[in-house]
């Protein structure tokens, strides 16, 4: 194959790459060494690690000599300790060097999300000086650095790689210094994302136990970052592993997702036990079996909504178990009101068409009840599992469907049980 390749080329590549998975190996052969190191990047995590774990030594390194030292540690990262002993050595003094040292840290802070192109300059030097010590850095890995200033052993700032072009030689680079933020290696990868909401800068030096800059984190490190927690999110609010890819085969799916499925099979054996309850009045009056979906679905859906609002609050730190007493009378508020409003049009419906006021009546009331119940459940499952420490996310619907199914049955069948008898 051609090594030039277009966007549209390396997406038509991931496709087949990620569905053919008999062939995966064979086809992500057929690739040139660069065009396998821009594939690879954009592969999912697992596919990753089948194809890292299947290439030969000298294929590997091949691959891996066309990446940034960060993305070759995350790619190394893969393989088996006793094959990383191996690999490591092998490579390049300069690619060799950067992941050695982002070994050293816990991929999961800070020090695990920067990069190593990077110089260090101080802020008497002039550009000309910097210029060279730039040019020297890009010949050596044929990347760009970022350059921090430094004086007394302190960040200062840094020099945007566009003043080198745009100043005279002798210029002293002190008055082109901007700001940049500064974390230490070892903080939480939520504390990198915070430092870039608050700062509008696209890069966050990274420093070392005595203050010396180790790396550079830039923004699109920072997206990847978001984009992995809003996945994250999603699965989790879903029930599926997050490991989980559309290009997963069948019995990788079932394998990620039939103990999720078996605890909402328990829950709704628990639902269908309160409907039992009720048998007697069910068979009197078949019409209620007819409604039951309505109010059960109706509370779903309304508990997911508060759900998704509250998830979100928590995220942005808006919002804990301390301050959630507004929000949970805004919420009620809220939930009794759209019952009151899907109450009255549901009891339009049945009395158009069948007739029945006492029906009409029954579902509207459960409905309300039902709606509160939603908001009630919606704002506090969350905030309590955040509480104990738990993701609030994760397997919080769970509570909430069951918390809606059966004590929304339990209204609108306890209210019929007491109405129509």
């Amino acid at each position: 194959m051609s090594k030039t390749k277009t966007p549209a080329d390396i997406k038509e590549i991931i496709v087949h790459i990620s569905f053919n998975f008999k062939r995966r190996l064979e086809l992500f052969r057929h690739l040139s060494p660069e065009v396998r190191a821009t594939v690879l990047l954009r592969l999912t995590r697992h596919i990753q690690y089948e194809i890292v774990n299947n290439l030969s030594d000298e294929e590997l390194l091949s691959v891996l000599e066309n990446l940034d030292p960060d993305d070759a540690t995350d790619m190394v990262q893969l393989l088996s300790q006793p094959r990383q002993k191996i690999v490591i050595p092998k490579l390049n003094d300069e690619l060799k060097k950067g992941v050695e040292l982002l070994f050293q840290f816990d991929p999961n802070t800070a020090a695990g999300l920067m990069n190593v192109d990077y110089i260090q300059v101080n802020e008497t030097d002039t550009i000309k000086e910097v210029a060279k010590k730039f040019k020297a850095h890009e010949l050596r890995t044929g990347r760009p650095p970022a350059i921090i200033v430094m004086q007394d052993g302190k960040v200062q700032g840094y020099l945007p790689g566009h003043e080198l072009a745009l100043n005279s030689p002798a210029n002293k680079i002190q008055k082109h210094i901007k700001p940049v933020p500064t974390l230490k290696h070892d903080a939480r990868r939520d504390d990198v994302v915070e430092v870039f909401k608050s700062h509008p800068h696209n890069k966050v030096a990274i420093t070392g136990d005595r203050g010396n800059v180790i790396g550079i984190i830039y923004s699109d490190d920072i997206l990847k970052v978001l984009e992995e927690q809003e996945s994250a999110s999603l699965y989790d609010f879903a029930g599926v592993r997050e490991e989980e890819s559309v290009t997963d085969p069948t019995s990788v799916k079932v394998k990620n997702r039939y103990k999720w499925l078996i605890i909402n099979l328990g829950t709704a054996f628990l639902a269908a036990f309160t409907v039992g309850l009720f048998e007697e009045t069910i068979s009197k009056y078949v019409l209620l079996a007819v409604y039951m979906p309505i109010v059960a679905g109706m509370g779903g859906n309304a508990a997911t909504q508060t759900l998704a609002v509250l998830v979100r609050g928590i995220a942005l730190k808006q919002i804990s178990l301390q301050n959630a007493w507004l929000t949970f009378k805004r919420e009620l508020s809220a939930g009794f009101i759209n019952g009151v409003i899907n109450g009255i049009l549901v009891a339009a419906i049945v009395l158009v068409i069948n007739k029945d006021a006492k029906i009409a009546l029954i579902l509207a009331l459960a409905m309300v009840v039902n709606l509160m119940v939603a908001a009630i459940f919606g704002t506090l499952v969350p905030l309590v599992m955040k509480r104990f420490g738990k993701d609030p996310a994760t397997s919080a619907t769970i509570f909430i469907t069951t918390a809606t199914d059966v004590l929304g049955f339990l209204a609108f069948l306890g209210l019929a049980t007491w109405i129509l008898n």
